[in-house]
């Protein structure tokens, strides 16, 4: 249990979850459109789980 929320904590993690309530709050006072919402969304979400995803395959998290 510990060990996951340690994970849950990561750097990335956080970000993701900061920019995830930074968009929801601007979409909610129309500051940003919906289309720009998901587009931003579906990005920031696809990373976050393509590097969970690779971390759990045993990817190399250094860029070559």
């Amino acid at each position: 249990m510990l060990r996951k929320l340690a994970k849950l904590v990561d750097v990335k993690s956080i970000v993701t979850m900061a920019l995830t309530a930074v968009f929801c709050v601007l979409a909610v006072r129309r500051d940003v459109s919906a289309e720009q919402f998901l587009t931003v969304f579906t990005v920031v979400i696809s990373f976050y789980f393509g590097t969970q995803y690779e971390k759990a395959k045993g990817g190399d998290d250094d860029v070559k």
